[in-house]
């Protein structure tokens, strides 16, 4: 039986760009289904019953939710297409512990960024940068995180660097002036991926037609 795989995303979710990255990586052909977060869907909300929340891959019918574990079952399931995880234990481990640190710290901290004012926002902007200096320290001299190729590290911090116009807008600083590598490494990824070029959204857009709207809806 040939393979039905439905992405249920929003385009300017740094989770479904780490998804829809992976399928391109793997080469996965699939079904893109756009949801309103602010009306969601019968077919989401059947499918994430318990956060309602994208992405969502659906494979033959069965839902696989949170985009650290999809990109692991993408991994697993099509195993014989290019790895995007490690097969080395200590290897994995390692990535494993950066993509959590990605998600508990840099992108919570961005998210909160864009979100904040005054003193509040100058303090997470402090601790935004230092946890970005860490993450530039772990790449060290490396052309991508896990050395000489495109991997899973790589894979989960690519689409934050996508909301880095907007972070820079909103908190008034230069990422690059503050960590250079990083931006460096992001723009290598771009030019050598063609998976990204086509799974990324452009960061003004984000900006203009998520952020911006959104932060005049509430007010921020």
């Amino acid at each position: 039986m040939e393979d039905k795989v439905v992405l249920l995303d929003f385009w300017p979710s740094v989770y479904g760009m780490r998804v829809r990255i992976a399928l391109a990586e793997k080469g996965i052909e699939y079904e893109a289904k756009e949801e309103n977060l602010w009306d969601k869907s019968p077919l989401l909300l059947g499918m994430n019953p318990v956060h309602k929340t994208v992405p969502v891959l659906i494979h033959n019918g069965k839902p696989v939710c949170e985009s650290l574990n999809i990109i692991r079952y993408i991994d697993e399931v099509w195993s014989h297409k290019s790895p995007l995880l490690p097969s080395n234990p200590y290897q994995k481990s390692q990535a494993l512990f950066w993509a959590d640190y990605i998600d508990k710290k840099i992108f919570s901290l961005g998210k909160q960024l864009w979100n904040a004012k005054g003193e509040e926002q100058e303090a997470i902007k402090k601790e935004f940068i230092e946890c970005l200096k860490i993450i530039e320290g772990e790449l060290g001299d490396k052309l991508y995180f896990g050395g000489e190729r495109f991997g899973f590290i790589d894979l989960v911090l690519v689409p934050i660097t996508r909301w880095f116009y907007s972070y820079e807008v909103c908190a008034n600083f230069s990422i690059e002036s503050e960590c250079p590598k990083i931006v460096s490494w992001a723009r290598r990824c771009l030019e050598e991926k063609q998976s990204l070029a086509k799974s990324l959204p452009d960061p003004q857009k984000i900006y203009g037609s998520f952020v911006l709207p959104t932060k005049e809806k509430y007010g921020i």
